[in-house]
C-alpha cells in the first residue's frame, strides 16, 4: 500500500495503525531523507553541492527498525541510532534542500523499491504512488490545510519535548510545500489513480476507516 501526502497530513499515524493491524512492514521514506540530511549536516557537507550529497546518499548505510509498542520506529545510519535527531529544527529546515537533489532521490528510490521486493508493506512518502511504486495495488493520498498540519506538528513536537512556536512551524510547512511541489524530480502530487482523502475535519479513527475503505479492506472492529 502506498500512502502519500504532505508533512503532518496523518500518514505516519495511519500507517502505524494499519501496519500493526495487517502485519505489514512499515517504511517511512521521509525518515530516510531526514537521515541523509542529518548526516550531511553532521559532516558539514555543502547542501548546495549536489554531487557531494549524491555520494553521501549512495554510501550511507540506512537501517529501518519496526515500530515498537510505544509507537516509535528506529532509524540507524552508519550503525548509529539517530531517531531522536530527525525532528530537529535544523533537519526540518533543510530536508527539502537535500530531498530535491536528483541523485539523492535516485539512491533512495532504489533502496525503497528493494524494501518493497522483500514482501508486504505500507510505504509512506510524497512520491510513492506516482514514482516509487506506480503499480501498488492501493494508492492513498492524505491531504490537509497547512494550518491544520502546523497545529498537528506543533502538538507532536510538544509531546516529544520540543517546543517551537506554531507560527514558525506554519511558515516552514508552507515553504516546504512550495519546494516539494516545485522540484523537477518527483514533485509532491497525487498519483493519477490515487484515492484522495482530506483529513482536515476528521479524527484519526475516521481517517483510518476511510483509508481501509479506499484500499478495499474490511472495516475495523
Amino acid at each position: 500500500m502506498a500512502i502519500d501526502g504532505p508533512v503532518a497530513s496523518g500518514k505516519t499515524a495511519v500507517g502505524l495503525h494499519l501496519a500493526r493491524e495487517l502485519g505489514y512492514r512499515l517504511v517511512d521514506t521521509g525518515m530516510m531523507y531526514r537521515a541523509v540530511t542529518w548526516l550531511a549536516l553532521q559532516r558539514g557537507v555543502d547542501l548546495n553541492d549536489e554531487e557531494a550529497l549524491t555520494r553521501l546518499a549512495g554510501s550511507a548505510q540506512i537501517e529501518l527498525g519496526q515500530p515498537g509498542q510505544d509507537g516509535g520506529a528506529t532509524i540507524k545510519i552508519d550503525g548509529a541510532d539517530i531517531t531522536a535527531e530527525l525532528r530537529s529544527p535544523d533537519v526540518d529546515r533543510n530536508v527539502s534542500l537535500v530531498s530535491r537533489v536528483p541523485g539523492v532521490r535516485t539512491a533512495m528510490v532504489e533502496r525503497q523499491r528493494g524494501f518493497a521486493r522483500e514482501g508486504r508493506l505500507i510505504m509512506l512518502g510524497r512520491d510513492i504512488g506516482s514514482v516509487v511504486l506506480p503499480d501498488a495495488p492501493a494508492k492513498i493520498y492524505l491531504d490537509a490545510s497547512a494550518e491544520v498540519r502546523a497545529r498537528r506538528r506543533h502538538r507532536e513536537l510538544a509531546e516529544a519535548g520540543l517546543h517551537r512556536p506554531e507560527a514558525e512551524i506554519l511558515r516552514e510547512l508552507q515553504q516546504r510545500d512550495e519546494m516539494d511541489r516545485q522540484r523537477h524530480v518527483s514533485p509532491l502530487r497525487p498519483a493519477a489513480d490515487a484515492q484522495i482523502i482530506d483529513t482536515d475535519n476528521l479524527s484519526l479513527e475516521e481517517v483510518i476507516e476511510r483509508v481501509r475503505a479506499a484500499a478495499g479492506l474490511p472495516a475495523g472492529s
